[in-house]
């Protein structure tokens, strides 16, 4: 497990504000002002990777201010990067206010001031969002152009902004499973992503080295073949066409990736037999045949599928079902 958890419940009513207000204050210097500090109600997960800081946040209505004081008395010289899951929060900051749809991705500069805060802070309604700190000077594009996207409504539902957006949330849905010494790799991944983002909002690519650029093109990769594992036509070759490189390149750009020394078969593969262990582990299915669980993850031919399964996961698909399923079984009163 890696990074910092705070619920709201685990301290003295009497104290949450302070504690939450403390959390927050470890990445950034704002004043906190909120309508429900008496009876405050919050979550946040604190990830630290490296440089990078990405922290989900739910919490009743907050304003977060940070004044021209307070910057001139300190500035981290950060980027912050917001994707909100809620609506109701409305910035004002580079000289412009926006409001906020779930989805939306907005940028803050820390050198500059800004007033974070909620449409209707009387209204007892959760915000949810999460936050991505990184340092200015890791961001390899001329600070004047990121000004250009300062405090604008920048879509998480298409291209690299979706997948920033599915792998910040990613990242929290596999907290409990990460372990500390992931965090380095974790957080350059997301600096790559960023910065592989505003470069393609800005037509700025050019100005990204080329580990940069490699590692947003692998992540658009494999994200493009989870969304594809069902279909049988998803091969290295029909990946390649899909993203206008060449097979060779597709190989090497892998290679180059993966620290397993797979090939891009074997992990489409290895991905593919992943979601069948995931469909034979839910309860919901467990009436389905396995053969007909296989077929759907591209295994038609069911000695070869449980060849492949056994060598995995080192029990045949039978055996894997009962066990997973075992723990689902009502038990017998006494």
């Amino acid at each position: 497990m890696i990074g910092t958890v705070f619920r709201s419940e685990d301290v003295p009513a009497a104290d949450r504000f302070d504690y939450w207000r403390e959390l927050i204050a470890r990445t950034r210097s704002n004043d906190f002002i909120s309508t429900h500090s008496a009876e405050f109600w919050g979550e946040l997960r604190l990830l630290e990777l490296g440089p990078a800081t990405v922290m989900k946040v739910s919490f009743l209505p907050t304003r977060f201010r940070r004044s021209t004081r307070m910057v001139r008395q300190g500035d981290q010289e950060l980027y912050h990067l917001t994707l909100m899951l809620d609506e109701g929060m409305a910035l004002d900051h580079a000289d412009r206010t926006t409001g906020f749809a779930p989805g939306d991705l907005h940028i803050v500069d820390s050198s500059r001031p800004y007033d974070f805060r909620p449409a209707d802070d009387r209204e007892r309604r959760v915000v949810r969002g999460i936050g991505l700190d990184i340092p200015k000077a890791l961001l390899p594009l001329p600070p004047h152009r990121v000004r250009e996207l300062l405090n604008r409504r920048l879509s998480g539902h298409e291209g690299i902004g979706a997948l920033l957006s599915d792998h910040l949330t990613g990242l929290h849905r596999q907290a409990d499973t990460l372990q500390p010494a992931d965090a380095p790799r974790l957080g350059r991944v997301v600096q790559d992503l960023l910065a592989a983002w505003l470069a393609q909002l800005l037509d700025a690519e050019a100005a990204l080295p080329p580990e940069t650029r490699q590692q947003a093109l692998t992540e658009r990769i494999r994200a493009f073949v989870q969304q594809n594992l069902h279909d049988p036509e998803l091969t290295p070759t029909a990946i390649a066409a899909a993203h206008n490189i060449s097979l060779s390149y597709l190989h090497r750009v892998f290679r180059q990736q993966q620290t397993q020394g797979e090939t891009v078969a074997a992990w489409i593969r290895g991905q593919r037999l992943e979601g069948v262990r995931r469909d034979l582990s839910n309860p919901a299915l467990r009436t389905t045949p396995i053969h007909v669980i296989a077929a759907r993850w591209n295994f038609p031919r069911p000695a070869d599928f449980t060849r492949a399964f056994r060598t995995a996961y080192g029990v045949s698909p039978k055996e894997y079902r009962l066990r997973a399923l075992s723990q689902f079984q009502p038990q017998e009163s006494a």
